[in-house]
C-alpha cells in the first residue's frame, strides 16, 4: 500500500510540476484588435477576470513558472502589462485607461509550445470591462464513428451535428454569447480532444449533444445527464459501460502539452465540487425547457448521472443531452425533422441563458440583466422562425421592435424580450 501511494504521489508531484511561462507579445489584429500573448510548455488551468477601480484584466495560470518578471507599458489603451509569479501561480494585469470589450485568454499549440492569447477591444461608451459567455458545442460522434444508426437509417452523428449548428447559430447571432464549435463538419473527434478543446477554447460551459440507442425499439425521449461515478438507472448504467469500453485506448493516448483533468480533480477538490453542482443547475434549467417542447417526449424527468468522460473537466459546468433514441421510431422521425431538432437547440440555448440568469458572469450581458437579448438578423431569417427559435410569439417581437408592416434585413438588430 505504502508503495502503491508513493508511485501516486511521483505521479502527481510530476503532473503539477511547474511549466514555465515567458511573455511573446502584443500585436494588433483586424478591426482594432489587441492580442497579447504568453507562451507555455502546456495547457494550464487558468482563471480570468476584469477589475473595474481601476480598469483591469487579471489572468492567473496556475501550476507556472514565469521565466522573468514582465512589466511592459504600451499604447492606448492598454497602459502596462504586469506579470509576476509567486506560489506556483503567474499573474499577469493589464492594466487599462478606460472600459473595454475583451475575451476570456485561449490556449493553442502551435507545433512547439502552447500559445495563450487575450484579446481586447477599445470601445466608446462602457461603464464595465465586458466579455462574452463562450459556449463550446459538442456534436457527438463523426468521420469514422457514426454512433447509433435509427430506425430510418438516420446516423447519430448528422443529427447531432444538425442540433449543435441549430444552437450555434442562435448563440452566435445573439449579443453576450459567443459560441465554439468542437467539430463543424463530419469530422472523426478523439475524446480526449473534445473535453481539451473546451479548456483550450476558454468555455463557461460544455454542452455534448447525443441521440440514444437502445435493444427496444419502444423505449424512448430525451434525457440530461451530468458525470457521477455512479449512474441513476439502468439506462445510464448501460450508456455508461459502452463509454467506458469505447474510451480506455484514448484515456491513455493524452498529448505532453494537454490538461490532465484526472490529477485536477486531486489538486482543486473544492472547484471540482462547485463545477458538479453548477453542471446539475445547468441541467435542470435544460431539462425544464424540454418539459416544455410539445414535440418531445422526455426519457427521464429528472437530471440523470452517468460516467461519460466527456464532462469530466474539473471547473467547466458540463452537462450531456441526449435528444432521443434513434431505435424508436417516433423519436428518429422527430430527430429527422428540422423542426423537432430546431425545438431541442431552442430548449438548450433557453436552459443555458436561464442557467446564466441564476449564475451570473461578472462583466457579462447577465451581471446586470434587463430582461431582454439582442438579436442580429442574417440573410434568409424571418420573424416567425426567430421566434421559434427564442420561445417568444412572433407578435412580441412587432410590437417591441416597431415592424408591422415593416420588412427586416441582414445587420439589423432587434430586440428580444426574454
Amino acid at each position: 500500500m505504502n508503495k502503491f501511494f508513493l508511485i501516486i504521489c511521483i505521479i502527481i508531484s510530476a503532473f503539477v510540476k511547474a511549466n514555465e511561462i515567458k511573455f511573446h507579445e502584443v500585436k494588433k489584429l483586424e478591426n482594432e484588435v489587441i492580442q497579447i500573448s504568453f507562451l507555455l510548455e502546456k495547457v494550464s488551468f487558468i482563471k480570468s477576470y476584469s477589475l473595474v477601480d481601476p480598469s483591469r484584466l487579471v489572468v492567473d495560470v496556475y501550476k507556472t513558472n514565469l521565466k522573468s518578471s514582465v512589466s511592459e507599458v504600451y499604447n492606448y489603451p492598454i497602459k502596462k502589462i504586469r506579470a509576476t509569479s509567486e506560489n506556483g501561480i503567474t499573474r499577469i494585469v493589464v492594466d487599462l485607461y478606460e472600459f473595454i470589450n475583451w475575451k476570456k485568454p485561449t490556449q493553442s499549440f502551435n507545433g512547439e509550445q502552447v500559445v495563450l492569447n487575450l484579446e481586447l477591444t477599445n470601445a466608446k461608451g462602457l461603464k464595465n470591462n465586458i466579455r462574452d459567455i463562450v459556449i463550446a458545442i459538442d456534436a457527438g460522434h463523426g468521420g469514422r464513428d457514426p454512433g447509433t444508426v435509427g430506425s430510418n437509417n438516420i446516423l447519430e452523428k448528422d443529427v447531432t451535428l444538425l442540433i449543435a449548428k441549430e444552437l450555434e447559430r442562435t448563440l452566435r447571432d445573439t449579443s453576450g454569447y459567443q459560441a465554439v464549435m468542437i467539430r463543424n463538419d463530419d469530422d472523426t473527434v478523439s475524446l480526449n480532444d473534445r473535453y481539451q478543446s473546451a479548456r483550450r477554447y476558454g468555455a463557461d460551459a460544455f454542452i455534448s449533444i447525443h441521440a440514444d440507442g437502445f435493444r427496444l425499439e419502444s423505449v424512448n425521449g430525451a434525457s440530461v445527464f451530468i458525470w457521477s461515478d455512479e449512474s441513476s438507472s439502468s439506462v445510464a448504467r448501460n450508456l455508461s459501460e459502452k463509454e467506458r469500453q469505447r474510451i480506455q485506448a484514448q484515456i491513455k493516448n493524452l498529448k505532453s502539452y494537454d490538461f490532465n483533468e484526472d490529477y485536477a480533480r486531486d489538486l482543486y477538490p473544492n472547484t471540482y465540487k462547485k463545477k458538479i453542482s453548477q453542471s446539475k443547475v445547468l441541467g435542470i434549467k435544460i431539462l425544464d425547457q424540454l418539459k416544455r417542447d410539445p414535440y418531445t417526449k422526455l426519457h427521464k424527468k429528472n437530471v440523470e448521472f452517468a460516467d461519460f468522460r466527456v464532462l469530466k473537466s474539473v471547473d467547466i459546468p458540463s452537462v450531456l443531452v441526449e435528444s432521443g433514441f434513434l431505435t424508436n421510431p417516433g423519436d428518429a422521425e422527430r430527430l429527422k425533422s428540422k423542426a423537432g431538432r430546431r425545438m431541442i437547440g431552442r430548449s438548450i440555448f433557453l436552459g443555458i441563458h436561464n442557467y446564466f440568469k441564476e449564475v451570473p458572469i461578472s462583466g457579462s450581458i447577465l451581471e446586470d440583466y434587463q430582461n431582454y437579448l439582442n438579436y442580429e438578423i442574417q440573410q434568409g431569417d424571418v420573424i416567425s422562425e426567430i421566434a421559434i427559435r427564442f420561445g417568444v410569439t412572433v407578435d412580441t417581437i412587432n410590437k417591441t421592435n416597431n415592424l408591422k408592416n415593416k420588412s427586416i434585413f441582414p445587420g439589423q438588430v432587434i430586440r428580444i424580450d426574454i
